[in-house]
């Protein structure tokens, strides 16, 4: 079975920029979150309760992309995962009333149940940035985004709760504020911790 990294953090951080460089080097089978061509992605944007089936097709495609990439003979690369689809998105999706209680406890038991079926990433690189790095971002951005800058902070607290429970030696922060789109200083942490 294949190592697993998840690249996590609030939306427009950097993510997939940095997945897109880490895989470059050639040494990683590669997820990304596939905005394009989910089936209620857009809806849900529209409609909020589309919330649920959005969050369940999520679950569905992230624990299908974990269960590939563990069977490659690379290293898996994700950008998000199923652990922040849940201890971020579906958390602040809740506390927006953009899923109801119930609606909630659905998508958290799909997840624990279906975190106990795989096992977690073997590392997770949490990437943040100023909120106002991350409004930019944002804008700038040509996808579907159901979270917005002003979702950053409440996003991160749902995320720190989370991450408490993550033991250190499976976790690397970085703070990419100040960082070109090469993510050179990163680049160099990610690498070293992996081999």
């Amino acid at each position: 079975m294949s190592k697993l990294i998840t690249v996590i953090g609030a939306s427009g951080v950097g993510k997939t920029s940095l997945v897109r460089v880490l895989s470059k080097t050639g040494n990683f089978a590669v997820a990304f979150e596939q905005h394009v061509g989910r089936p209620f992605q857009a809806l849900f944007k529209e409609d909020k309760r589309y919330g649920l089936a959005n969050q369940m097709d999520y679950f569905l495609l992230r624990a299908e992309q974990e269960r590939e990439l563990r069977a490659s003979s690379l290293i898996g690369l994700v950008d998000g995962g199923l652990d922040l689809d849940f201890h971020g998105f579906t958390r602040l999706f809740h506390a927006r009333g953009w899923l109801s209680d119930s609606e909630f406890d659905l998508c958290r038991r799909f997840y624990e149940l279906t975190r106990q079926l795989l096992p977690p990433p073997d590392l997770i690189v949490h990437l943040t940035a100023s909120e106002e790095i991350i409004r930019r971002r944002l804008i700038s951005r040509q996808r579907i985004n159901i979270a917005s800058a002003e979702d950053t902070a409440l996003f991160h607290s749902f995320l720190e709760e989370w991450l408490v429970t993550v033991p250190d030696k499976n976790l690397l922060r970085l703070d990419v504020s100040n960082e070109d789109l090469e993510f050179t200083p990163s680049l160099k942490r990610i690498l070293a911790r992996i081999y």
